[in-house]
């Protein structure tokens, strides 16, 4: 019989709307078990998630039949649709609408796991705009500064 397999590893960076620091330290581990079980759903395997108060990091194998653009979009929508339920102070979450979807090989598997796990550590240094740009500059993407964060 014959099958069809594949190992499509994707880096996925959003963050929330107008970058707010909405992303709790008392939810942001429920948030991001959530977040692998919405992916799982949608049969990508997630081999890292991560982040700080205003954008997520996900180390995904996309599913060969699954554009990402859907799973991003059923990731997004339904975490949003979750953290509003956690209280008064999450009524007005959103994450932004765009995101950044980067291909990577499997030599850089590692060291993107470990890059994701210490994001609090590396923001300390620089902020999520100016990394969201060395990603873009690194993965030769043309953007338009006035719609990359909204």
């Amino acid at each position: 019989m014959a099958q069809s397999l594949s190992n499509i590893l994707i880096h996925i960076i959003f963050s929330t709307k107008n970058r707010q620091p909405m992303i709790f330290p008392e939810i942001m581990k429920e948030l991001h078990s959530y977040m692998v079980g919405i992916a799982q759903a949608c049969n990508a395997q997630v081999h890292e998630i991560g982040g700080i108060e205003d954008h997520v990091h996900l180390l995904i194998s996309l599913p060969r039949i699954l554009p990402i653009s859907k799973l991003i979009e059923e990731i997004k929508k339904s975490s949003s649709k979750w953290v509003k339920t956690k209280g008064n102070s999450y009524i007005d979450f959103a994450w932004q609408n765009g995101y950044g979807a980067f291909s990577i090989g499997q030599s850089a598997y590692e060291n993107l796991r470990k890059y994701i796990q210490t994001q609090k550590t590396h923001h300390q240094k620089i902020s999520f705009q100016d990394e969201y740009r060395a990603f873009l500059k690194k993965y030769r993407i043309s953007y338009d500064e006035k719609y990359v964060w909204d």
